[in-house]
């Protein structure tokens, strides 16, 4: 917890109070369903809350914008990013219903009015978003295929609407065919031996409308 606030200072007293409740949370669930790993639950906000927050520190999202949390577990990065994001909406899905169960839970214990929690493939969903978030559910091309039809076209960030997403490890092969493709190394936000080789990956995608896309 006090990573998040050395790194994120800026918080409400709501805020801080919905980081704070994250830890006994999880514990309390994945004793009833395992979502996180044994070793991981112990090191609950370095290697799933911080790391999530690594794409806030690459694109901070807009009051209003909408995004997209596709395979996301036992609810990461999008809880954690729905917390530091209120006015932001987001919507949580993975294939798993024991995992969108926890989801839903947690978000409801904590009182995000923001979160949309879904058993649903990334496939089937009919809506658009400013970007799609994820962490490491399968390689690029797979996850572009799943996703490149899910962006909105108007524009509401710095960053181009796309992907974000977080993977760790020697990448070049699997996004060699990517030319736009930017790489923002999360040791350049927060330190630890965790971190050495994690990257956010930000993939720009083209409204499925445009001509050119």
């Amino acid at each position: 917890m006090e990573e998040i606030l050395r790194h994120f200072p800026h918080l409400t007293d709501t805020q801080k109070e919905q980081f704070a409740k994250l830890g006994e949370l999880y514990e309390d669930w994945n004793a009833k369903i395992n979502v996180i790993s044994r070793k991981d639950i112990d090191e609950l906000y370095t290697r799933h809350v911080l790391h999530s927050l690594a794409i806030a520190k690459v694109q901070p999202f807009e009051p209003g914008s909408s995004i997209m949390d596709v395979g996301t577990g036992g609810g990461f990065p999008g809880i954690p990013l729905a917390i530091l994001f209120p006015e932001t909406k987001f919507y949580l899905i993975d294939v798993i219903a024991k995992k969108i169960k926890v989801v839903q839970a947690v978000a409801d214990a904590l009182g995000l009015k923001n979160v949309k929690a879904e058993q649903k493939r990334a496939e089937l969903v009919d809506r658009q978003f400013d970007f799609v978030v994820s962490r490491a559910v399968t390689n690029m091309p797979d996850f572009v295929s799943w996703v490149k039809t899910k962006i909105a076209k108007k524009q509401n960030h710095e960053l181009a609407n796309g992907i974000l997403y977080l993977k760790g490890g020697d990448l070049s092969e699997e996004l060699k065919d990517y030319q736009k493709i930017e790489l923002f190394e999360i040791p350049d936000f927060f330190e630890g031996e965790f971190f050495e080789t994690k990257k956010v990956v930000y993939l720009p995608i083209k409204f499925k409308g445009d001509l050119n896309a």
